[in-house]
């Protein structure tokens, strides 16, 4: 999918039916999820994992989703580096992930970066049985490390000086995908 000349690539209708989508493939591969828990990545994907939380409750009644958030910012290659500062959030795990199958959720899938990080910071809550990752959007052009999602929302073919931002409506007042250059202005 091409977006090079659009602004809004994705409205809250469109959000709506991949995120549906996503919550229906996460059902079908992992049933009643005993073994299995969803972790957002601080800050965006926990937004992301609480909505698809919801929609498995909802959808297909699957009421005992484990769901935590977790900050990667000490555990970034970046950290330290530069003059780069970076705000760390909070980790909310309450559980063991011992065993489990861990869902690693975030909105962007960009450098591969913060998810190499998570597997890193995911490890001081035990040693999973398998960790799969979900992502919104997968720049694909654009990794710098071997990391794929298992699913994935939409991929978004964007050169290197644009930025893809993923409003919801909670936080932002609407659901949408916007893709801007990076001296802020849309393209």
């Amino acid at each position: 999918m091409s977006v090079l000349n659009n602004k809004k690539i994705l409205n809250a209708s469109k959000l709506s039916l991949i995120l549906n989508r996503l919550a229906s493939q996460l059902f079908e591969k992992h049933d009643d999820f005993s073994d299995v828990v969803l972790i957002g990545l601080q800050p965006r994907g926990t937004i992301l994992s609480k909505k698809l939380k919801k929609l498995i409750q909802k959808n297909y009644s699957i009421n005992n989703v484990d769901i935590g958030f977790l900050d990667v910012t000490f555990f970034r290659d970046d950290f330290g580096r530069g003059d780069k500062i970076l705000h760390a959030n909070k980790t909310a795990i309450d559980f063991i992930v011992e065993d489990k199958t861990v869902i690693l959720i975030d909105d962007v899938l960009y450098t591969g970066r913060s998810i190499r990080a998570a597997l890193s910071a995911i490890q001081s809550f035990g040693r999973p049985r398998k960790v799969e990752l979900l992502t919104l959007i997968d720049r694909r052009f654009s990794r710098h490390l071997p990391i794929q999602p298992d699913y994935c929302g939409i991929q978004v073919d964007s050169i290197n000086n644009q930025r893809l931002t993923v409003k919801w409506s909670e936080f932002d007042g609407e659901d949408a995908v916007y893709i801007f250059k990076k001296d802020g202005k849309k393209t």
